[in-house]
């Protein structure tokens, strides 16, 4: 699809994809940027906590300081970006309110804000782009359903690892390969036990947040995401917490086959991480088509008869804005839970944890993530990762293993948690009975 021909057509006509995005961070901060470069397309509106940050995505992408309008009013925003100008503000309800805004990015990377901005999004009728894959791995399937039913696209993100995986999946899936394992690598070694102060130092010199840097060396951040591919692809993992094997690029064809073949996995149709080919992401296919095979050696693809697709590379939110023109003008997802809650990453002790201690959730000092099969942490009663959200334990629970949702106590209310109650209500696990579909967006205010 030629998107750059498409905006460069908006752009002649006097138009462009306005763009609303809520959190300024890294990713948000890199996307304010790149949109900012290109034709028929702008971030019209942007939403932080703290204002100055949203403000600062503006200045370091070159927008006059004289065309940055910062204001918690409607009106007077919407007639700001009307008039040409961007708009700064630490409300999101007045963004996802906007007239002015055609689709809506979530870069927060909180589940429990990213539940609400894209529920708010789905009753306003927006598009949304999910730069938060922990909401997605949550609520997603519930959040994917509505907004068909809405007539709007809610879509995660291409250039985050997810969506990547996708395109490399969709590749071969579409050629009529038979798709046997995909993954990606993982950046840094895994460490169990990573916390916002072991990982200070090596978020400051990349000038992240201590809390992310944490997530990625513990785990978290790729169960999330491989969790995201299986509620994608209907793949699994092979084992709770998927192998995490070392190897090259070109070993991962010996590596992830068959323990019959010489290999480490049970069965295929896997999803899986591998120290070693960071920061790429893989597909491993076969054909049974003795044609393909010898095309294929060939082209110096192996020596089969599996074979890998490799992407050495991913941008994040630099990518984003593929997502944003391909649900505004095609009205297609980047990656969404299409097969439904197949996998779930549940918590686990990061420490001993006992009666009366809080929870402080991703990156943090208590707990990390777990990829499973949905059905296997449904069987275990256990807590999504996402539903982690200042709880009190109720029971002790030792490190290493599963929290459940009876050893916490719920002290507050929460837009994910009510999504979370609805989606158990209407969507299956694959294999159960369905229930009545989710016809049209329940108009419930959280």
């Amino acid at each position: 699809m030629n998107f750059n021909k498409r905006l460069l057509e908006l752009a002649r006509q006097g138009g462009c994809i306005r763009v609303g995005l809520i959190g300024a961070g890294q990713m948000g901060r890199g996307m304010v940027s790149q949109i900012e470069g290109m034709n028929g397309m702008r971030v019209v509106a942007t939403a932080d906590v703290r204002p100055q940050n949203a403000m600062n995505a503006y200045l370091h992408a070159g927008i006059p300081a004289g065309q940055i309008v910062e204001t918690g009013d409607l009106e007077k925003a919407d007639r700001a970006i009307a008039q040409g100008n961007v708009v700064v503000t630490g409300d999101m309800h007045m963004l996802l309110a906007l007239q002015q805004v055609d689709v809506v990015v979530d870069a927060t990377g909180v589940p429990s804000v990213g539940a609400e901005i894209a529920w708010k999004a789905i009753l306003a009728k927006k598009h949304v782009v999910m730069l938060n894959v922990e909401t997605d791995v949550t609520v997603g399937p519930l959040l994917n359903r509505m907004a068909s039913a809405a007539g709007i696209v809610y879509t995660g993100a291409a250039g985050d690892e997810p969506g990547a995986v996708m395109e490399l999946y969709q590749f071969a899936e579409t050629l009529g390969f038979e798709v046997l394992a995909i993954g990606k690598g993982k950046n840094n070694p895994l460490n169990l036990q990573a916390t916002p102060d072991s990982a200070r130092e090596a978020a400051l010199s990349v000038g992240a947040n201590p809390k992310m840097i944490a997530s990625f060396q513990d785990g978290t951040k790729t169960m999330i995401e491989m969790t995201a591919v299986a509620n994608a692809t209907g793949f699994v993992p092979d084992v709770a917490g998927m192998h995490g094997p070392e190897a090259t690029v070109s070993q991962l064809t010996d590596v992830l086959r068959l323990k019959t073949e010489g290999g480490i996995l049970d069965k295929y149709g896997i999803v899986e991480y591998v120290n070693g080919v960071a920061p790429g992401v893989f597909v491993i296919v076969t054909s049974e088509k003795e044609e393909v095979r010898r095309e294929m050696t060939y082209l110096k693809m192996g020596k089969g008869p599996n074979y890998v697709l490799f992407r050495p590379y991913h941008l994040t939110s630099l990518e984003t804005p593929l997502s944003v023109a391909n649900a505004y003008f095609f009205g297609e997802q980047t990656i969404a839970p299409w097969k439904g809650l197949v996998a779930e990453t549940v918590a686990v002790a990061k420490k001993d944890l006992n009666p009366g201690d809080r929870l402080d959730g991703l990156g943090g000092f208590t707990v990390y993530g777990r990829i499973m099969t949905a059905a296997d942490s449904k069987a275990a009663n256990g807590l999504p990762i996402g539903l982690v959200q200042s709880q009190v334990m109720t029971r002790s629970v030792k490190a290493g293993e599963i929290l459940t949702l009876d050893s916490i106590e719920q002290t507050q209310e929460s837009v994910i948690w009510k999504l979370r109650q609805l989606m158990e209500q209407t969507i299956p696990l694959p294999g159960s009975h369905a229930s009545a579909p989710v016809a049209s967006i329940p108009q419930t205010t959280f």
